[in-house]
């Protein structure tokens, strides 16, 4: 594919995009028939008659692409067609589509590559690019990592409300996964149970028995048991089905990971940030695992209030041991 050419004498020119309809407005201001202002008309003072920006061609071929990708006509992995296929559907010029390429690039819904075998790809919208936007304004604030960490840990009530009042097997079905995935990990850790005994057996519990393929990574490594125990905290929220609490959890996360990953504290892993679960003693990630078996077996009831009252009870606990007062740093240093 051949490098960015000098502007050509079609983008000095007014052309339309095929695709794009563009609306006009119908009539105009000073046209026969139509009443002439007055002195005293909102004319006079700008209200109404103000000077009106033309979209560029290539914000056009890029909304379109936009609206495409947004709406789910183009997808995930979705190869774009060639320039010149592009070029000619749209009727405007190579510098004009690679214009409208960067708009959607820097909102991370397409990549390209350069190069014989190049192209562009479509990418799903997965918030990052608003939680890197939004992280800024909070990191211009001077917002510590406790005060992002608080609030992610404000939207879990709600969700275990949600899941409580309408306890459905699907949802239960991985909850207990969860539960089972993060005792694997206590256990493997070396610590499962307090006083680094084994964790009796039981609803929600793991006995040394039971250690194996749920206890450890792809690699045959034990994950780290905070990551599964906050990753319980994060699927309460996913699986309360709200899809604006959702969205917001995955930028906060993004935001919270991104702030541990520049500056980690000692003994932190990245991924563990987020929520309640810190850094401490096998005993103590137990107890965070005895709460969490309670919670699924309340919301299995359908005791709504039950369960949101022991989460609230949870957070309010654990926000105690929130590790980080320091300023967000998400540019690293």
């Amino acid at each position: 594919m051949a490098l960015l050419q000098p502007a050509t004498n079609l983008d000095t020119a007014r052309r339309s995009v095929h695709p794009v309809r563009v609306t006009r407005v119908a009539g105009g201001l000073g046209t026969a028939g139509a009443a002439r202002p007055t002195p005293t008309s909102a004319l006079d003072d700008g209200r109404v008659g103000r000077h009106v920006r033309v979209p560029k061609t290539a914000e056009l071929v890029a909304a379109h692409l936009r609206r495409q990708i947004v709406r789910g006509e183009l997808v995930e992995g979705d190869a774009l067609p060639p320039e010149a296929v592009l070029m000619e559907q749209f009727g405007v010029s190579r510098p004009t589509l690679r214009e409208a390429f960067r708009v959607l690039e820097s909102e991370a819904l397409i990549s390209v590559r350069r190069g014989a075998h190049g192209g562009a790809r479509v990418h799903r919208p997965d918030g990052h690019v608003a939680a890197r936007y939004a992280g800024l304004v909070l990191e211009h604030r001077r917002t510590t990592v406790a005060d992002v960490q608080r609030a992610r840990a404000s939207l879990e009530a709600p969700a275990v409300r949600m899941l409580a009042e309408a306890p459905a097997q699907p949802v239960l079905s991985r909850l207990r996964a969860a539960l089972s995935e993060s005792a694997s990990a206590i256990d493997g850790g070396g610590g499962g149970g307090r006083d680094g005994q084994a964790s009796p057996g039981g609803p929600g519990r793991y006995d040394a028995g039971q250690q194996g393929a749920a206890g450890a990574g792809v690699d045959g490594a034990v994950p780290d048991p905070r990551v599964s125990l906050n990753g319980f905290h994060h699927l309460l929220v996913e699986l309360g089905g709200n899809q604006t609490l959702t969205v917001i959890d995955n930028m906060l996360r993004h935001i919270l990971h991104t702030a541990t990953s520049h500056q980690p504290a000692a003994g932190d892993h990245p991924d563990a940030a987020g929520s309640a679960v810190t850094a401490g003693t096998h005993g103590s990630l137990a107890d965070h695992h005895d709460v969490h078996s309670r919670l699924v077996e309340l919301i299995e009831r359908g005791e709504a209030d039950a369960a949101e009252a022991l989460w609230r009870r949870h957070l309010a606990e654990s926000a105690d041991e929130l590790p980080s007062t320091a300023v967000l740093d998400l540019l690293g240093g």
